[in-house]
């Protein structure tokens, strides 16, 4: 790297050696041992530990004064900003489940969900999103008196709904009901329990070396797991500064790294192309002069991006694996191991993995098979949903994840795709990931996403390509590019350009979509056109 990591802030010594039980509990220990030191920062706000904790005891005695109780579902239509992590965390402290939605969902898809978790209030996100606010009108939700600073308006749920019950020790207890992105067009409700998400904020604070003097740029929605637990959580656990930033731009992206006193900064992949490409028109690499840790995660990351990223920053960047069932984390590289593979690095702490073929025998060491999960950071089920949790959660507590990995003898795990992604080409096994590894080695390339696509009893490989900004690349050249690097059954028969491939917030590409448009397509020529 290009310049040294400026030294991490280590750990803080008060932290309560048993740990906390709730998500909300970090504030108040934050709030008691270091009142007056920065907690979140919404724009030009900033609000000290002592002040956000104020501000989610507004927000629980807010919801208990229209009937929350334990076990009750909260509803957030949001965009990151302190009304959204304030209820978030005043659901935790009475005892109810946050349901956050990010406020881009489409009106249909914000009223199915809330359909099936039956919450007894809906809140919106106010002036830091004007969908959430559109959302808000559309509804008829009202102002929320006495909370005209946090802006948020509300609706109480008009039919009646019954709590969750829960027993048990309150690490035990739901937390959070995180609806997945639909990269396969099948949402689903996880209930993540205050363990759950508190097992990934105890380990990842450590993973970076948190501390109070670090400042964290979540720009990732805390509508997502990423978001939520692995930024948020973990950089509120140990007391460091968390600014809220509701949407991703390359530009104001860019201004707070070299202008805010930015240390650390985590990011999908397409985040991360993003500010490649500005730092290519602007003719200079971008300056982020206190920045010490970046990581990646969300989506698979190809090599050649993270080797212009670190290239640009001058300082590892560090890739990790998780899902929304295992809040998320699972595994992540670490600072005293950088890598300069495509490795999602070594287990956390006290997390079990088993690499398994289709009939669940254990696979030996190196060879790729389904990955199993077991711990503390697994989900408690699917919300309502029975069958589809006993699907995936064995008697044991194995999470079947449906990812298909391999383990090398170094203890370090590599993702090579999803298991209902396999694509079987002439009796060999194609794993997307690697496919898509390969073509986003080209200069031109931005995203690209590969599917496979049925025919003639067999399957072939189609890539989806999105450019970067002001090329224009050619079938015929990516052929050739993939050619030289991909044996004959694994090389794309068809390259479909596009200008933008359907991302999630979270920056995963909708696979689904893309298959959907191939099957609505007729026969395509390798050039890729229909």
């Amino acid at each position: 790297m290009s310049r040294a990591q400026p030294e991490p802030q280590g750990a803080v010594s008060e932290l309560p050696q048993a740990g906390f039980d709730r998500i909300d509990e970090p504030v108040a220990f934050w709030a008691r041992h270091r009142p007056a030191a920065p907690a979140v920062r919404e724009g030009g706000r900033v609000r000290s530990y002592a002040e956000f904790a104020a501000d989610i005891e507004r927000a629980a005695a807010f919801l208990a004064e229209r009937g929350v109780r334990p076990g009750d579902r909260i509803l957030v239509v949001q965009e990151n900003g302190l009304a959204a992590v304030a209820f978030l965390l005043a659901a935790s402290r009475i005892g109810a489940w946050a349901v956050p939605l990010n406020a881009r969902l489409a009106w249909p898809e914000i009223e199915a969900i809330r359909g099936h978790a039956r919450p007894r209030v809906t809140l919106y996100t106010l002036g830091v999103s004007p969908d959430a606010e559109a959302h808000a009108a559309r509804d008829g939700a009202a102002g929320a008196a006495g909370l005209e600073d946090l802006g948020v308006a509300y609706r109480m749920t008009e039919r009646d709904v019954e709590p969750e019950a829960e027993s048990g020790p309150e690490r035990d207890r739901v937390a959070a009901l995180l609806y997945t992105s639909g990269t396969t067009g099948a949402p689903k409700g996880v209930m993540l329990t205050q363990g759950n998400i508190l097992f990934i904020a105890e380990r990842t604070c450590r993973i970076r070396r948190l501390g109070p003097g670090d400042r964290i740029y979540c720009v990732l929605p805390t509508s997502h797991i990423f978001g939520l637990a692995a930024v948020f959580m973990g950089s509120l656990h140990d007391g460091g500064l968390i600014d809220l930033v509701p949407r991703f731009t390359p530009e104001e992206t860019a201004r707070a790294l070299a202008e805010d006193g930015v240390t650390l900064f985590s990011g999908v992949p397409a985040i991360y192309a993003h500010l490649v490409a500005l730092a290519a028109a602007r003719g200079a690499p971008l300056a982020a002069p206190r920045l010490r840790y970046i990581s990646v995660g969300g989506a698979p990351l190809d090599l050649a991006l993270k080797r212009e990223v670190e290239a640009m920053f001058g300082i590892p960047l560090y890739n990790g694996y998780g899902l929304t069932e295992t809040s998320p984390t699972v595994s992540t590289t670490a600072i005293d191991d950088p890598r300069d593979d495509d490795s999602a690095g070594t287990l956390l702490a006290d997390v079990e993995v088993r690499i398994v073929d289709r009939d669940g025998a254990a696979l030996p060491t190196g060879e790729v098979g389904e990955l199993w999960v077991r711990g503390g950071l697994v989900m408690k089920g699917y919300y309502r949903d029975p069958g589809r949790t006993a699907e995936v959660l064995t008697p044991e507590g194995w999470l079947k994840t449906g990812d298909l990995a391999r383990l090398s003898k170094d203890g370090n795990l590599y993702i090579v795709g999803r298991l209902k992604e396999l694509i079987i080409r002439s009796g060999f096994n194609v794993y997307p990931a690697e496919v898509e590894g390969a073509i986003a080695g080209h200069p031109d390339v931005a995203l690209v996403a590969v599917v496979g696509r049925a025919r003639d009893g067999n399957e072939d490989v189609v890539a989806f390509v999105q450019p970067r900004p002001g090329v224009t690349p050619n079938a015929e050249d990516l052929a050739a590019f993939a050619a030289a690097r991909l044996a004959p059954y694994k090389r794309p028969s068809a390259f479909l350009i596009r200008d933008q491939l359907p991302v999630t917030a979270a920056g995963k590409i909708l696979k689904h979509e893309l298959k959907r448009e191939l099957e609505a397509a007729g026969p395509m020529d390798p050039g890729g056109r229909a």
